[in-house]
């Protein structure tokens, strides 16, 4: 190697040493400043945003404090299933006395809930949903600032899944109620309750559609449908509008795997508010009745019966003595506006006749052999026996004592068909809800499952479960034929 190579080579490596001195030297020294980053978003377009920001935060804020945790307690009996029952034998009670496993001694367990609740009045009257205190023998309530209270069960309604209840406080914080009516889809709402026990968890998202009916979750069906996250434990807790203000009570998912999937369901206001003054008032909800039966307008009926569009709802059956009898209304006749109001279907038809003041007279606009008449009805309370047989029909699994306890089913229909994505042409009863700590649960059964079969007998329609049912003994084995997603299954269960 030349000499002139090797000072070409010792020049660069003196180089590539002085550089890495002087870096040391100048971290050490702070002599180099990290200047900072410009941001490329404008001042304006960042103080528009804080301040949407500061706003979103102040509703969460004020809000959260209403908004309560719930846990519930309720003690199960079950038996001994042992096999040595001929230990029960007074031959051996003679010798070994009452030391011995006796199968018909009943054992208790206790089972615990979470839930969410709002605080809607200052004196401790809280609004929840009925599924999360249903059954229990013990209500607690966790406020916000920690203290607990044990709570007192007002009333519930299984069929809109509302409850009431009470704790001994005065000066809390309650919630302004909002008019779920002026809600408008788009608009921005807040979901606030306790997911998986986590308290004043606060999500945000926007309404998706209102008015939801037939989802098969309660019988009186008008939910708000949105996208703010409600998971397990956000049942009971609140849905805020922007002004802060209680438009709904969050009840429900649509969810294939149990966890949240991006549409959630809650209870409007205006149904909640009202069904919370019955029960506070009367010890329970007053519904109005018109004494119809009726069935969704098809394209088929709607032109057999001069209807422009499939909005209306058909009378399919008019009850004697009742106040559609008395008002003229026939079977066949098509009720296209209840007091005025545009009748989008069944269910946005019951729920305005439930939600009807007793001895109201309202205008009703019927389309009768293809012409428009009016007729006017006083609409009446709801007979006790039809409302007890009604809620036989389709929660007829759902007392405490009967052999598929824990399950709630419907007859199928068309838009339950489509829900669970059941095939057309299906004949049966559906469940639509079953409790995770059921019989039925732990046996394989979930919702959307087609009940074909009860102990080899055709199920067809409730009144064929209903009959299935009670036939059914305490200590029977059940053997059910179900179809789920075209797949014929044989469940077996034996109930407590």
């Amino acid at each position: 190697m030349t000499n002139k190579k090797r000072w070409y080579i010792a020049g660069a490596l003196m180089l590539v040493l002085g550089v890495f001195v002087g870096l040391v030297l100048s971290s050490h020294l702070d002599i180099m400043s990290t200047l900072p980053a410009k941001s490329q978003v404008s001042s304006r377009s960042v103080e528009v945003l804080t301040q949407l920001s500061d706003a979103l935060s102040e509703v969460a804020t004020v809000a959260t404090p209403s908004v309560v945790n719930i846990s519930t307690t309720r003690v199960i009996k079950s038996r001994d299933e042992t096999p040595f029952d001929l230990f029960d034998d007074p031959f051996f009670r003679r010798f070994f006395g009452d030391q011995l496993p006796h199968p018909n001694v009943p054992k208790e367990r206790k089972e615990q809930s979470l839930g969410s609740g709002v605080i809607v009045s200052e004196d401790g009257y809280i609004v929840t949903n009925n599924h999360v205190i249903e059954k229990s023998q013990e209500i607690k309530v966790l406020l916000s600032n920690k203290r607990d209270y044990k709570a007192k069960l007002i009333g519930a309604d299984p069929k809109t899944d509302i409850a009431v209840i009470k704790i001994d406080a005065k000066g809390l914080t309650a919630l302004p109620w909002g008019d779920s009516n002026k809600l408008k889809v788009g608009e921005i709402v807040f979901a606030i309750g306790n997911p998986f026990g986590l308290n004043q968890t606060v999500t945000m998202g926007v309404i998706g559609a209102v008015g939801r009916a037939n989802v098969g979750i309660a019988d009186y069906e008008d939910f708000i449908q949105t996208d703010a996250a409600i998971n397990p434990g956000n049942s009971g807790g609140a849905l805020l509008n922007a002004r802060g203000e209680l438009v709904g009570i969050n009840t429900a998912i649509l969810s294939r795997t149990g966890g949240y999937q991006g549409i959630g369901f809650a209870v409007p206001s205006s149904m909640a508010r009202q069904v919370m003054d019955d029960l506070v008032k009367h010890k329970k909800v007053v519904r109005g009745w018109l004494g119809v039966s009726i069935q969704e307008v098809t394209s088929d009926l709607a032109e057999e019966f001069g209807v422009k569009d499939l909005k209306g709802a058909l009378v399919s059956g008019v009850m004697k003595g009742s106040p559609a009898e008395k008002a003229g209304i026939r079977q066949g006749d098509v009720i296209l506006q209840y007091n005025g109001k545009a009748v989008e279907d069944t269910g946005h038809l019951r729920n305005m006749v439930s939600q009807t003041h007793i001895g109201s007279v309202v205008k009703i606009r019927l389309l009768r052999k293809k012409k428009e008449i009016e007729v006017e009805a006083v609409v009446a309370e709801q007979p006790k026996k039809l409302a007890e047989a009604a809620q036989g029909e389709e929660q007829a699994a759902d007392d405490e004592n009967a052999a598929l306890a824990g399950l709630t089913v419907r007859e199928l229909t068309p838009d339950l068909a489509r829900r669970f994505g059941i095939a057309q042409g299906e004949k049966g009863v559906v469940i639509v809800r079953i409790e995770q700590n059921s019989r039925a649960f732990e046996a394989g059964m979930r919702p959307g499952d087609l009940i074909l079969q009860i102990d080899q007998k055709d199920i067809t329609t409730i009144e064929d479960y209903r009959k299935a049912v009670a036939r059914i003994k305490a200590k029977d084995r059940i053997l059910l034929l179900i179809r789920r997603k075209s797949e014929d299954l044989f469940v077996t269960i034996k109930p407590e």
